[in-house]
């Protein structure tokens, strides 16, 4: 009986050495669909107000710290339901104010404050397999619409980027109707930015690893395995990879589909920049 259960395993083994294998392959073929300029010019003002939406989850944790710890991000607006210990610490450093809220579809509260802000990082969502499709397409769709309406309401002029984190897999064309849902929510916006100061970003982005805070062993180990494909992005490159992105404000037009290897594309030139960081 030992030997039949060895055997098994050895096979659950190989099988998973295989499909890992497979994916850093596909990732590694297909992924990269744009080359950044080394040498395009880069606006320090652009990121000068920053929104962050989703902060309590673990992409949206990664990006909030990338904010928080760069220096040319002198304001951060932290939108959410509730806190996290992160929000609070940054709250209490006077680093970031939390703006509480409960309908993400209404923002009437909030025009002054739309007003100031250059950069939205939007990673609020949840798991197709968590709610139904109709509740998938209010959180997906519904809320990042109804806030680049308020946010274009509020102001027009350049610089503004809106990043929104939609995973990889994502399109209209694609048959799983949460794919669909988030590709049409990317092109929504980009519509609806057309003729303004804003430029709107989908980032189809792997497995996003959290912050080292929220890490562990087994999560290190699943990063190691997915690196060589571009299959995953730390969630504070990702936001290095969006401010670098917004900075380069001729660099990629509005609409823009940004794929996990081109995020870490963005996120080493992020990192490359000289002068203080954070």
């Amino acid at each position: 009986m030992a030997k039949v259960f060895l055997k098994i395993l050895a096979g659950l083994g190989l099988l998973f050495a295989a499909l890992i294998i497979g994916f850093n392959i596909w990732g590694a073929l297909t992924l990269g669909t744009i080359t950044p300029n080394a040498d395009a010019p880069r606006d320090s003002s652009a990121n000068r107000v920053v929104m962050v939406f989703g902060a309590t989850g673990s992409a949206g944790d990664g990006l909030l710290k990338a904010a928080i710890e760069d220096s040319e991000v002198e304001t951060i607006y932290v939108v959410t339901r509730r806190s996290s210990p992160r929000i609070d610490a940054a709250v209490e450093s006077g680093r970031a104010s939390m703006i509480l809220l409960e309908d993400f579809t209404d923002y009437s509260a909030l025009g002054d404050v739309l007003a100031e802000v250059n950069t939205v990082l939007w990673g609020l969502g949840t798991s197709s397999l968590q709610v139904d499709e109709e509740t998938y397409t209010w959180i997906h769709v519904d809320f990042p619409l109804a806030f680049v309406k308020a946010w274009l309401n509020a102001r027009h002029d350049a610089p503004m980027a809106f990043h929104y984190v939609t995973g990889m897999g994502t399109g209209e064309e694609e048959d799983a109707r949460w794919a669909k849902d988030k590709g049409s929510a990317e092109r929504i916006v980009a519509e609806m930015a057309q003729g303004s100061g804003l430029r709107t970003f989908g980032h189809r982005s792997g497995w996003i690893r959290p912050t080292s805070e929220n890490s562990n062993a087994l999560i290190y180990l699943a990063e190691v395995l997915l690196k060589p494909g571009d299959l995953v992005i730390r969630g504070t490159d990702l936001g290095g990879a969006m401010l670098e992105i917004s900075a380069r404000t001729t660099d990629l037009l509005n609409g823009s589909i940004i794929d996990n290897a081109d995020a870490i594309a963005y996120a080493k030139l992020y990192r490359a920049q000289e002068g203080p960081r954070g």
